[in-house]
Order: structure tokens, then C-alpha cells, then sequence
């Protein structure tokens, strides 16, 4: 028997999941979460086989959850059943430890048949998903990653500016840096088009490179303190 828990914060489509996942041979529903922070309590006391992940979620977004809960329970498998497909998502999701991405408009056969998959060992990622990770990694091979930033440039940063490129090089959205430095997404952006300015940088992907060489996804003092 497969023990499946479901994190999803939209009751309806958390009960229809529910209902529907229960009837079917094999499988177990153990549990559902409301949001982010259930989501991990809950996968630590019930350690069920496969957990079904939203995305966006209050408290601790679905990239967040994953990254928790692989750090701790790595046998766990989880597969992201969202309606978002954007890049940032996608890529922090797999790279946190996501067995799957799929995106809610798979029919119900599909979605028990990756829950199989993955509790064998395998992976399964909707094929939109797989056209984005195949361009990612063509681009990486043909790309120069190093960044290179003049050194007197870096200490013009303010520490706001600080917090931002290190949040972008673990992999925060705009949106939960807004919660976190309680800013608007209209500062934050502004403070992302300074912060090219200054470093001489092309985009977002860039920054978090940059972060990650030059330690700043390490180095505590730029955390923000909650």
C-alpha cells in the first residue's frame, strides 16, 4: 500500500484529490495540509511514501516544503502538482529534491501512474516542464557562468541590496521577499534593477550565480531576522 499525504491550500481541490485518490487500489491518503508549515509537521509525524505538493501555499511555499522535508526525511518522494510552470519553480523545485513536476490538468490515470513511478524510483515531469529543463541545460553547457564583478563595486551595496541578492541565490521569489524584508513587490524590483545597475549583471539568474560565488547564500549576517 502507497502512502500518499496531500498539501494543497485550496479545500476544494484538496478534498477532490482526497476522494478521488481513496478509492483506488494500492493507495492510502494518510493525511492533507492547509499549508506550508502543516505540510512539514505533517510529513515528519505520518512519513507517508509520496507527497502530493502544491506550489503556492501559505507560510512555507511547496520549493520550501520540499527543501525541509528532503533535508530531513530524503526517502520521502515528492511530486509538485501545481497550475504554475514558471521557471524559478520549476528549477529550485527539482533541484531541492522533487521527484515530479506536473501541472493540474493531467487527468487522474496519469497522476496515479507518477505516484507509482516515484515511489520505484523513477521520476516523471509533465512534458511543458521537460521542454524548460532541456533548454536550462543546453543553455548551461553553452554558457560562460562565471561572474565577474569589480570588488569596489560590491561594497557600494547597502544592506537591503545585501539581502536581496542573497535571498535570489537560495532561491526566494519576489513575492516572499516582500514577506520577509516587508516591502513592496514594486521596491523589490526596484531594488533588483540597482542592484544589476551596479554590478553590471544581465538578469536574476546571474544575480544568484553571483551570490552563490561569492559565499553570500552562506553568510548569515544578511539574513533577515524573522
Amino acid at each position: 500500500m502507497i502512502r500518499v499525504m496531500i498539501a494543497e491550500d485550496q479545500e476544494l481541490i484538496r478534498q477532490s484529490l482526497e476522494i478521488m485518490l481513496s478509492n483506488k487500489p494500492d493507495l492510502q491518503i494518510v493525511g492533507t495540509a492547509a499549508n506550508g508549515l502543516e505540510a512539514v509537521e505533517l510529513a515528519q509525524k505520518l512519513q507517508p511514501n509520496v507527497i502530493l505538493m502544491d506550489i503556492r501555499m501559505p507560510d512555507l511555499d511547496g520549493v520550501q516544503c520540499i527543501e525541509i522535508i528532503k533535508g530531513r526525511f530524503p526517502q520521502i518522494k515528492i511530486i509538485v502538482l501545481t497550475t504554475f510552470d514558471d521557471d524559478e519553480y520549476v528549477f529550485n523545485a527539482l533541484k531541492n529534491g522533487a521527484s515530479g513536476y506536473l501541472l493540474k490538468g493531467i487527468s487522474l490515470t496519469e497522476l496515479i501512474d507518477a505516484i507509482k513511478t516515484v515511489v520505484k524510483g523513477g521520476a516523471l515531469i509533465n512534458p511543458n516542464i521537460a521542454t524548460k529543463v532541456c533548454r536550462f541545460f543546453s543553455q548551461m553547457a553553452q554558457a560562460d557562468y562565471r561572474i565577474k564583478v569589480d570588488e569596489n563595486v560590491i561594497h557600494d551595496l547597502n544592506q537591503n541590496e545585501l539581502k536581496i541578492i542573497r535571498m535570489i541565490g537560495i532561491g526566494l521569489s519576489n513575492k516572499e521577499m516582500t514577506d520577509k524584508l516587508k516591502l513592496s513587490e514594486g521596491t523589490i524590483r526596484n531594488y533588483i534593477s540597482d542592484i544589476l545597475s551596479k554590478l553590471g549583471l544581465r538578469d536574476r539568474t546571474q544575480i544568484a550565480i553571483f551570490a552563490v560565488q561569492t559565499g553570500l547564500t552562506l553568510r548569515k549576517t544578511y539574513e533577515v531576522q524573522e
